[in-house]
């Protein structure tokens, strides 16, 4: 505990500088910054080494609605067409944000229209993410919220020594890109007993590249636990972008509610994904509409190439262990490319699958490379979606045969033991009377 406590208190109108000026004095003097109760008004925020920002009960920090307001929060890994943060920590260490308070982004500022269809707003696109560290060290998270986000909600960039726990996080779910958690070429990270809700990503792994193009490093030893997630995307992730490694993962005692995908890994950029543990997880899956990526599966892994000069890593060594619940979708196993995935096991995997409303009956392998460019008469939005001539989204594909409840694609070395997924009888249209298919020597259709 620190000996001392600064206390900033509620005031009229913009606080940004003051609010700056007093941040700077805390780190400096190793006093804990405390901000009081009521609505504080601010734009762009730097955190010093050794800051300890503490939330009163009460305290609302409500973010700009202007791009511009964080024009000097710039950020080396672009997010999307992002360069900016409305708090920014770089090559620092000693961080602390505690307290019960509210990070209040402006989401709705950030909305342009909206696409029925697709079941989503249309984003700005340009997008501040709320708070992003980059290449720091000894980083601690805790008890504070994030609601409303118009982009990446907290994402963390070549950084060594996290925690974070019982964070909420609650966003607008029909926003994309407001993923959120996002841990970027990180190490030895543990994130616990958080709560989040997005349209994007819940928890998602990623390795990013620069500004020059070079991956941001690795992901290695990070540890998620006892978090409850909602994501109208993908609940607990690693990929797409995967210029780095990752290894040595854990996803474990887990609640994933409302959420379209709940598991996934996702091979795209060159970096090897090795050594990865999903256990004692219990999923609620419904499809989406196409807008959002992924079919109301339980568990997706698939390797695509989808850049001509960065073929997508090997993913290998990932065991999915007591996962139970329900799905709209299939357990999805796809290796659309030469790297391709092996060592898989589907160990005690008991799940319910149910029909959707949306009667998909395909598995999703976007992003694909047309996704990356898409064609510009193409109808769409990048790393989004993008319709083909006939008018369907690229990406979704039919199930040879129907759907089952397990589809395997090109995968060496799968191993499915007490995988047990309940079907309506009698089977739906479009369903596969197979429970499980597996296939081999399919060739690449999206490399």
């Amino acid at each position: 505990m620190r000996d001392r406590e600064i206390v900033f208190s509620c005031r009229e109108g913009d606080c940004t500088s003051e609010l700056q000026a007093e941040m700077n004095s805390a780190a400096e003097t190793g006093s804990t910054l405390v901000l009081g109760a009521g609505v504080h008004h601010c734009g762009a925020l730097r955190l010093p080494s050794g800051t300890h920002l503490h939330f009163a009960d009460g305290a609302i920090l409500r973010l700009a609605d202007s791009y511009d307001a964080f024009a000097s929060n710039k950020v080396d890994v672009i997010a999307e067409s992002s360069d900016r943060a409305a708090l920014l920590a770089q090559n620092a260490s000693n961080i602390r944000i505690s307290g019960k308070g509210v990070i209040e982004g402006q989401g709705a500022a950030f909305i342009t229209g909206y696409l029925a269809e697709m079941g989503t707003h249309i984003p700005a696109a340009l997008r501040p993410r709320v708070l992003v560290f980059e290449n720091c060290s000894n980083i601690t998270l805790e008890d504070f919220s994030v609601h409303r986000s118009p982009m990446w909600t907290i994402h963390l960039i070549g950084t060594d020594g996290v925690t974070i726990q019982r964070i909420h996080v609650d966003n607008d779910r029909e926003m994309p890109n407001t993923d959120g958690v996002v841990i970027d070429a990180c190490t030895n990270v543990v994130i616990t007993a958080c709560n989040i809700a997005t349209a994007d990503d819940g928890v998602v792994l990623k390795t990013s590249a620069r500004s020059d193009g070079e991956p941001a490093g690795i992901c290695r030893s990070i540890t998620v636990s006892g978090c409850i997630v909602e994501s109208r995307s993908c609940a607990l992730k690693l990929g797409t972008e995967s210029f780095g490694n990752f290894e040595n993962i854990q996803f474990v005692d887990c609640k994933i509610v409302r959420s379209n995908r709940a598991l996934g890994i996702f091979s795209r950029d060159g970096g090897a994904v090795r050594n990865v543990l999903f256990q004692r997880i219990d999923i609620d899956c419904a499809e989406t509409p196409e807008g959002f990526w992924g079919s109301g599966e339980a568990i997706t892994v698939n390797c695509v190439d989808r850049r001509k000069s960065k073929p997508a890593g090997t993913v290998e060594n990932v065991l999915f262990e007591d996962i139970t619940g329900r799905m709209e979708g299939a357990i999805n196993l796809v290796a659309d490319a030469p790297a391709g995935i092996r060592n898989v096991s589907l160990r005690r995997v008991s799940v319910l699958q149910e029909t959707s409303s949306y009667n998909g009956l395909r598995y999703d392998v976007r992003p694909t490379r047309f996704d990356l460019e898409p064609s510009p008469d193409a109808a769409g939005r990048a790393n989004a979606w993008v319709k083909d001539a006939e008018g369907k989204v690229i990406g979704l594909v039919p199930y040879p045969g129907g759907m089952p409840g397990v589809f395997a694609s090109n995968v060496e070395n799968l191993q499915v033991e007490a995988v047990s997924v309940s079907r309506p009888a009698p089977l739906p249209q479009g369903w596969n009377a197979q429970e499980i298919v597996v296939l081999t020597g399919e060739p690449n259709r999206w490399t």
